[in-house]
């Protein structure tokens, strides 16, 4: 339809290294002696975050992240002994040598400069008996991290090049020849609902929106009963699970709805009472067999561009998370983390084209997700894609009209409903962003992921050709399949219908269209209701609002009498069957 669609955005990945499927396969065969998160660090002269992430009897793998403390350096060098036989088989991120016991990890050409308070983060495989410990001392450029900060050394740059981290069974695309996980607390409670059944049996996505999920919330199953779930759906064959990661310090700083649990400064807290759970079950090899898909952090990054400073969009909570770098740690932090586990494949929530698809968000919301990717020891690797359209409504793609079209000399582009923006759906606008955020350093074979749970459209209103041509408005306004009041509505909103079902490589860079949104799950309570979640009350969930900056001050389309987001909206459900597209 528009000028993206019609590029042929041929995809591959770099080739996946054997050693990495060894390491998963072998990570099963004994209990690890240290447990994940393991931790030597010492203050003064350099912190070293060293992490034993796996380990069986024949050989470990281990993360290790150093904070330079000291002046700042053009290069690096680690230094510890091994308590035990351990033997370096492979590095990657720095190379990694061993003379005895004694082992050195050099930093490379890209990541030797470390500033004061900069790390760097590198990992290795190694032999072992299944006992290995955390070393008791490190010392950086020839200086005991607990010592003094003066005089370090310079080493050469070393000139190997780095090599890959373990893969595990990696691959391309985690949808393709997979089935995917169905939550059976949202089927259980779709197929309660008058003609659920007709859906009940579609994958969704688990949404870990609390430390308190990662066990389960008032009875109900946590992480690890849904991967245990997972494993009795696999059978013999390729099973993907969906989370959800969903807990950021100041979290969702423009819609009062779904705040959190956590304050703004509480990135700490994020760190280790959140995201390290959830590693260290993602890594517990009986679960090495499921392909596992992260949505991180929604409606989180590109707030910083559109919400703060001196737009009208701008909240003070917003100017706030964008001063304390919280929302890009906590990502980076998350990919890092979550990113180490063979066999995880994060995809970063990127909006919808109503949010950042005009000119002035598309460039600088892809040069914020890179700083992102780029933080607190993640790098590019660690993302697998990003996902558009979350909880959003952007119909997939708009068949009465396109971008390039014009009504009596004028373009789409200035009607009303487009508003200058470049795109006119979700479908064109991912393929264009993918290009973009390649552009700015992601790897090459990135995939898009589409969230097609609400945005059908379907039913008696929806549009069966183009509009008239008495004015561009009429044009769009006629044909258009979303018939949202406003793009920038976005809380349970009327007229809304299930979209296309989930499935694998719908379009060209397309991974899938998911249901990562489960249907009948609320954006927000129409009033104020109180809460022990933390969730606000917005009033674009209000029905009654008049509506503000962000959505052209116009009525707020939502529902009425709906619940706090997250909780059961039957009402919606209801609408969201009535207007599938395609039809039930």
């Amino acid at each position: 339809m528009s000028r993206t669609s019609r590029t042929n955005l041929r995809r591959s990945r770099m080739a996946l290294i054997a050693a990495g499927a060894l390491v998963a396969a072998a990570a099963g065969s004994a209990a690890a002696a240290v447990p994940f998160g393991a931790t030597a660090a010492a203050a003064a002269g350099c912190t070293v975050d060293y992490k034993i992430q796996n380990q069986w009897n024949g050989g470990l793998t281990a993360a290790v992240n150093v904070t330079n403390n000291g002046a700042a350096v053009p290069s690096w060098q680690l230094e510890w002994s091994f308590a035990g036989s351990e033997k370096i088989s492979q590095g990657w991120n720095a190379t990694v040598s061993q003379t005895g016991a004694a082992v050195t990890a050099k930093s490379l050409s890209y990541n030797g400069a470390l500033a004061t308070g900069g790390s760097a983060s590198f990992g290795f495989n190694a032999t072992g008996n299944g006992n290995s410990a955390v070393p008791a001392t490190f010392k950086l450029n020839g200086v005991a991290c607990n010592g003094d900060t003066t005089g370090p050394t310079d080493p050469t740059d070393p000139t190997d090049p780095p090599t890959d981290p373990p893969a595990g069974n990696r691959v391309d695309n985690p949808y393709a020849g997979a089935k995917v996980y169905v939550n059976p607390e949202w089927s259980a409670k779709a197929a309660a609902e008058p003609g659920g059944s007709r859906v009940a049996d579609q994958p969704t996505a688990v949404w870990l929106d609390r430390t308190a999920a990662i066990e389960g919330v008032s009875g109900g199953m946590g992480l690890r009963d849904h991967l245990d779930e997972a494993l009795t759906q696999k059978g013999s064959g390729e099973l993907v699970v969906q989370l959800v990661i969903y807990n950021l310090p100041g979290r969702d700083c423009s819609a009062l709805a779904s705040n959190g649990e956590l304050g703004p400064t509480e990135i700490g807290r994020y760190k280790t009472e959140y995201i390290d759970p959830i590693a260290a079950i993602l890594a517990d090899s009986k679960y090495a067999g499921l392909r596992i898909v992260t949505t991180v952090e929604i409606d989180s990054l590109p707030n910083l561009v559109t919400n703060t400073g001196s737009r009208p969009t701008a909240t003070p909570a917003c100017d706030v998370m964008k001063a304390n770098g919280n929302y890009e740690k906590g990502v980076g932090y998350a990919l890092n983390k979550l990113g180490d586990a063979p066999n995880v494949y994060n995809y970063i929530d990127a909006g919808h084209h109503g949010w950042i698809g005009w000119d002035d968000n598309f460039g600088p919301s892809a040069d914020i997700f890179k700083v992102a990717a780029t933080s607190e020891g993640a790098t590019v690797d660690d993302v697998h894609g990003f996902i558009v359209n979350t909880a959003n409504y952007g119909a997939t793609k708009e068949n009465n009209f396109t971008i390039d079209d014009a009504v009596n000399g004028t373009s789409v582009r200035q009607s009303k409903w487009v508003d200058w923006n470049r795109y006119t759906d979700e479908q064109s606008f991912a393929q264009a962003f993918r290009t973009k955020l390649v552009s700015v350093g992601f790897n090459s074979g990135i995939g898009m992921l589409i969230d097609t749970s609400r945005n059908g459209w379907g039913g008696t209103a929806r549009p069966t050709g183009p509009g008239a041509t008495t004015s561009v408005d009429t044009y769009v306004d006629g044909g258009r399949y979303d018939r949202r009041i406003h793009l920038g509505n976005w809380c349970n909103q009327a007229g809304a219908g299930l979209g296309e079902r989930p499935k694998a490589a719908p379009a060209a860079g397309i991974d899938a269209y998911v249901w990562v949104k489960p249907p009948g799950e609320s954006d927000g309570s129409s009033k104020e209701i109180p809460n022990n979640e933390g969730k606000g009350f917005d009033r674009m969930c209000d029905p009654t609002y008049t509506g503000n900056a962000r959505n052209g001050n116009n009525m707020s389309g939502a529902l009425p009498n709906a619940p706090i987001s997250g909780q059961w909206f039957s009402a919606q459900f209801q609408e969201l069957m009535k207007n599938a597209y395609p039809a039930l």
